[in-house]
């Protein structure tokens, strides 16, 4: 029984899907995609040296072309902030005195205990302080 070239090429793409299921490494996908080429050019009847350059060069350019994509998205922060990193530089009234050692204030309709970043200021109820951080459930502020 003798197998065509464009069938062993299609093996091969599924049997790079194991490990990349398997590790989530996209750079098996990428690899799988290049058999799938060198299978479509076997079908059109390259030969073996073509369709391995197919392989090889499919698989270089996704590679190059795909990671440092991947790679910048990676680093991105995420546009929409939430949580506690969503209160980070709003704007907040003092409800009672906020000093070194603690007080309240009102941040986004709630009310938060809260402390000064500066431990020399000293923020009087009314005054708008803005939030630097948020440390467990204590807005820092100045």
């Amino acid at each position: 029984m003798d197998i065509e070239a464009w069938v062993w090429w299609l093996i091969g793409a599924a049997a790079l899907g194991i490990p990349l299921v398997l590790t989530a490494m996209p750079e098996f996908g990428m690899m799988a995609v290049g058999a799938v080429a060198a299978a479509i050019g076997a079908g059109f009847g390259l030969g073996p040296v073509a369709q391995v350059l197919v392989f090889v060069v499919v698989s270089v350019a996704l590679v190059s072309v795909v990671r440092p994509i991947a790679a910048r998205h990676r680093a991105q922060r995420p546009q929409l902030a939430t949580g506690t990193e969503a209160l980070k530089g709003r704007q907040a009234v003092v409800l009672e005195r906020v000093d070194a050692e603690g007080g309240r204030i009102k941040l986004a309709g709630e009310v938060w205990s809260a402390r000064a970043l500066d431990t020399e200021r000293v923020y009087e109820p009314g005054h708008q302080v803005d939030v630097v951080e948020i440390d467990g459930a204590t807005a820092i502020v100045m």
